[in-house]
C-alpha cells in the first residue's frame, strides 16, 4: 500500500497489507486504513497481461475493486499495473537490497509505482489501462 503528500505529487510507500482468511476481512482492513489515511480516492493495480489484454486475475481484481469502492464510497481507479514488480526489484536491487530482502518491501515499492505513475498521468492528462475515474 501507498499514499500520496496531500496535494497528491508524491507517493511513498506505507505498508504490506497480510492477506487475511476472507475477502471481507481484507476490504474491512483496506477501509480502516482509507479512514485513517484520509484517502479520498483509490487507485488500484490492474494486472492485464502484457499485451493489455484482460487475464482472468485482472477480472478478480476488478470484482475486489468494485466491492472496495462499494464498502469505502470511494472513487476507484484501475492502473496499468504491468511491469511494476519487475520495476521495483529492479529498484530494490540497484540501491543495495540482497535478492533475499527484496520480499519483505517489493510490493510496497510497486504500490508505491503504480500510485505516482497515476498521480503524473493526471498531470498529464492520459489515463492507464483499465482507468475507471
Amino acid at each position: 500500500m501507498a499514499v500520496s503528500d496531500e496535494l497528491g505529487l508524491t507517493a511513498q510507500p506505507v505498508l504490506t497489507l497480510v492477506r487475511r482468511s476472507s475477502r471481507r476481512e481484507d476490504l474491512r482492513s483496506l477501509a480502516r486504513l482509507c479512514r485513517r489515511f484520509g484517502v479520498v480516492g483509490i487507485v488500484v493495480g490492474n494486472p492485464v497481461h502484457l499485451s493489455g489484454e484482460s487475464s482472468p486475475q485482472a477480472a478478480k481484481t476488478q470484482a475486489f475493486a468494485a466491492e472496495l469502492g462499494e464498502l469505502t464510497g470511494l472513487p476507484i481507479h484501475l492502473w496499468d499495473e504491468r511491469l511494476t514488480t519487475h520495476d521495483a526489484h529492479q529498484i530494490l536491487y540497484e540501491a543495495g537490497h540482497a535478492r533475499q530482502e527484496h520480499r519483505k518491501v517489493v510490493d510496497q515499492v510497486a504500490a508505491t509505482l503504480i500510485l505516482q505513475s497515476f498521480l503524473e498521468s493526471r498531470d498529464q492528462g492520459t489515463k492507464g489501462t483499465g482507468d475507471q475515474g
